[in-house]
């Protein structure tokens, strides 16, 4: 349960090898939340991240092995996290991969494997949490969108494709828990640097990791079930989301 400022005290990150989850979870710390539970693949790979939380005053750090590509073990990873920790204020689905549009043209099967993690993935680890934020009637699910599914690109239409599913699957799961206590917020970042986009040029209005978590904690005060980062984006997308099909083309190409 969130204290009496409304400062969050307890977070799951599906996830937590993520640089935008990791700069999350350090504000955070410095806002007193007292819980992390990391979860992901490899529980080693997220020790370092674990350290620095403990070091920031976290009381209780773990770390948990969670695959988001093997479904069928969803529901048993999250049900044990819910069994030891009675109370989560907020659970992160920060996990996805980026992948390269040409190599993922190329390779269909590749392609799939993406749309497996990025989408499927993220569907079946949300529908595990949402049973334990309506018995505990409270409880924020964070989605890390994209801005990239508001228009996809044809230089990234894979990945972008998977953003607008997991948006739409996002906020139709918001709806749903309307009136339990629980909710959904969405994460709508452009451009950030982090490990995953080490080796691109800036995107237009690029940010960082700890830009968009300063953006994430203050939505989760707020109650936002919306989240852009920069904010900036918002009027910016409400326009390109309806250009001519044939404009859209040339302003995505000159990026």
């Amino acid at each position: 349960m969130r204290d009496a400022l409304g400062s969050v005290q307890s977070i799951l990150v599906l996830g937590g090898g993520s640089d935008i989850a990791a700069a999350t979870c350090e504000l955070l710390a410095a806002d007193r939340c007292r819980t992390v539970i990391l979860a992901g693949r490899d529980p080693d790979a997220m020790e370092p991240t674990a350290q620095r939380l403990r070091a920031a005053g976290v009381t209780t750090v773990e770390t948990v092995r969670f695959d988001a590509d093997a479904p069928e073990s969803h529901a048993e990873v999250i049900d044990g996290v819910f069994s030891h920790h009675s109370d989560i204020d907020v659970v992160m689905v920060a996990f996805g991969i980026l992948g390269n549009q040409d190599e993922l043209s190329a390779d269909p099967a590749a392609a799939a494997r993406l749309v497996g993690t990025n989408f499927s993935g993220a569907v079946s680890a949300a529908l595990a949490v949402v049973p334990h934020l309506r018995r505990q009637a409270h409880g924020t699910l964070v989605f890390m969108s994209s801005v990239a599914g508001e228009r996809v690109r044809a230089d990234n239409f894979v990945y972008g494709s998977t953003k607008a599913g997991l948006d739409a699957f996002a906020q139709g799961l918001g709806d749903s828990l309307a009136g339990s206590g629980a909710s959904v917020m969405v994460v709508r970042p452009g451009f950030v640097r982090t490990s995953m986009t080490a080796h691109m040029e800036d995107g237009p209005m690029a940010t960082t990791a700890e830009a968009v978590a300063a953006d994430i904690i203050a939505g989760l005060r707020s109650g936002a079930h919306t989240v852009w980062s920069p904010a900036k984006l918002r009027p910016v997308f409400m326009v390109l989301r309806h250009l001519p099909r044939p404009l859209w083309r040339k302003v995505a190409a000159a990026r």
